[in-house]
């Protein structure tokens, strides 16, 4: 495979838009991200972060040894001819299928009748042309006209992609007739109904109309079982696939795990051992030991590791052998919220630093603890992705097969870590305990559970599964609220904040808190901006403007009227226009939303937790 620059892509958006399997949409035409295997692995810089490597290890399995970085340069300016120019992920064109833009000419590109044609100066403008072509009706003078990708292809649950059959389609089967494909338009509009393809050897044609639906399963052959990504087909896929569109929304959903980086230990130099244990783990004697913290002082790549000697290293190093740091079980938020509500939070780990501030007048009896975090770092894992389906629609076997990231069980998987600031809202067991006695909560529970049946059921889900519950529900839209507010009131930039809710109470623990955080990979509020506004004058008036702002839509009265059950939804009182945030913003793409639970709406008065205020 030959080595061209077609663009660049940020390397956040390699785990959650981008990743080993996904599409790339390029101006000019469109790639597949080839998997891990194909990526130079010295080029990739490890992180350290041991609770989320155990975690993955539970799913991935044992032989998973890091956790690393996508391929950087060294700098934004780079040579175009030379080596460090073409590092980077490695992508190749898909789908195979390409059409002229002159005369609609259908054919893989590989073909003989189109060309590439790079730029290695403005790899963007790489491109395919087809050569000498003479328009629809073959009457022009002979030019090279751009050649884009098909926008038609076929997925299946289990995680497949493959090319759009286009002679099985138009032809009905298998069908000895090679000929040319030619695609055009027969209306106005580019619906499907006015989009057409047809054999000019045979003149057979079909509308691509006849590609969707119930229709188009009668059209289409059998799943091949290919991925693309990984240049290998499986055998006996049973899915039925279907035709999505390049570009959609559910031809590739991530499958990641993320934590924040927190103490595990009580000591100090326990926890600096754990973090980089990758360091320590060969160090069989207090010599290597010494050897090793110099080294690592003068390379600063293990921060902490300064305040202490060899000797006190390889001490901790003998105690973590025999156990005293054990594995985490498959609990990412329940190691976190131990810290948080721990009665002397730490303030001096070097990736977690937290004070505490006083809950503000006049929220009292509903908030009883605000932790200003200065400095966290979130560190997120891709272990796969799924097609059709969101990994979230399911549970246990009813969810989405996670496609593979590479052609074998990966020994590394793609991360990325964050450094940002965060506001933490503990709110009051007791007020929680006594709002979910009320009458009316009971009877949006009924609402949103019969909600949620009804869109479990339209997928064909265990009904009684998956429901999170109204503590959930409670804190999810305050938090919600909360993001919304703060990008209006100072500036922030909504898809910059990030929330994690705390709202177990299985395993004895009750938690009921939310965490909003910065969570851009750039300066966008690590500065300080988000934890000034922690503070007591500061949140109680944001918390009070965001109230107001959700006692009245800009919808209602339809979206205080909205009920989850007549329309098999997830959500009840809550919109775009009131609640909604940025997918990559919340933990369950804007769903188990109720502002009527926070604050009185124009239907519903007899549920808000916040009814006082």
């Amino acid at each position: 495979m030959s080595k061209t620059p077609v663009g660049e892509v940020r390397p956040s958006q390699l785990l959650w838009t981008y990743g080993p399997g996904a599409l790339i949409d390029l101006p000019n035409l469109s790639v597949v991200t080839m998997g891990i295997d194909r990526w130079e692995i010295g080029r990739c810089q490890p992180i350290q972060e041991a609770r989320l490597l155990t975690n993955v290890r539970r799913v991935l399995g044992d032989q998973v040894e890091s956790l690393r970085m996508p391929p950087l340069t060294a700098s934004d300016v780079v040579d175009p001819f030379s080596t460090e120019a073409l590092i980077g992920v490695p992508v190749k064109p898909f789908p195979r299928w390409m059409r002229c833009v002159k005369c609609g000419l259908l054919s893989p590109f590989d073909a003989g009748l189109f060309e590439l044609k790079p730029d290695r100066f403005r790899p963007e403008r790489t491109r395919f042309v087809h050569r000498g072509c003479t328009g629809s009706k073959g009457d022009q003078r002979p030019r090279d006209a751009d050649a884009v990708p098909s926008r038609f292809l076929l997925a299946c649950r289990e995680g497949h992609l493959d090319d759009f059959p286009w002679h099985w389609f138009v032809h009905g089967g298998p069908s000895a007739c090679n000929g040319t494909l030619r695609f055009f338009e027969s209306g106005a509009s580019l619906q499907t109904e006015n989009l057409w393809v047809r054999c000019d050897s045979c003149s057979a044609a079909k509308s691509m109309s006849q590609a969707f639906g119930q229709v188009g399963k009668d059209n289409l052959p059998g799943c091949r079982g290919r991925h693309p990504h990984l240049n290998k087909f499986e055998d006996g896929c049973a899915e039925v696939p279907r035709a999505i569109l390049l570009g959609a929304t559910n031809g590739w959903f991530p499958v990641t795990l993320s934590v924040l980086a927190i103490p595990q230990t009580g000591s100090p130099l326990a926890q600096v051992v754990a973090d980089g244990w990758k360091f320590f783990e060969d160090v069989e004697s207090a010599v290597e030991a010494e050897a090793v913290v110099k080294t690592l002082k003068k390379s600063a790549q293990l921060p902490g590791i300064d305040a202490f000697t060899g000797d006190q290293v390889w001490e901790a190093i003998q105690a973590h052998r025999a156990g005293a740091v054990g594995d985490e079980d498959l609990d990412l938020k329940g190691p976190e919220w131990d810290v948080l509500t721990s009665p002397t939070p730490p303030t001096d780990y070097p990736h977690f630093m937290s004070k505490q501030a006083d809950v503000p007048k006049g929220f009292e009896k509903h908030l009883s603890r605000v932790l200003l975090l200065e400095r966290l770092r979130e560190v997120n894992a891709l272990l796969g992705f799924t097609r059709v389906e969101s990994p979230n629609e399911g549970a246990g076997a009813e969810r989405a097969p996670r496609a593979p990231i590479g052609r074998t069980a990966p020994h590394w998987v793609p991360a990325t870590q964050v450094h940002g600031e965060g506001i933490f809202l503990q709110f009051s067991e007791e007020a929680l305990s006594d709002w979910a006695k009320w009458p009316g909560v009971w009877t949006q529970e009924a609402e949103l559970r019969r909600g949620h049946r009804g869109w479990r059921a339209r997928r064909r889900l265990d009904p009684d599964l998956g429901f999170p519950g109204m503590r959930f529900t409670l804190l999810h839209t305050i938090a919600h609220l909360l993001i919304r507010e703060l990008a209006l009131d100072c500036g922030y930039n909504a898809a910059s904040l990030r929330e994690r809710v705390y709202a177990d109470t299985e395993g004895g623990k009750a938690q009921a808190g939310i965490l909003i955080y910065t969570a851009a990979a750039d300066s966008d509020g690590t500065l300080g901006g988000l934890v000034d506004l922690g503070n007591p004058e500061n949140l109680g008036r944001l918390l009070r403007q965001a109230l107001d702002r959700a006692k009245i839509c800009a919808s209602d009265p339809l979206c205080a009227e909205h009920n989850p059950r007549t329309d098999s939804s997830l959500h009840a009182a809550s919109c775009h226009a009131c609640s909604f945030v940025s997918e990559t913003s919340c933990e369950c793409g804007n769903r188990y939303l109720d502002r009527a639970l926070v604050i009185r709406t124009l239907q519903i008065n007899d549920a808000a937790f916040f009814a006082g205020i």
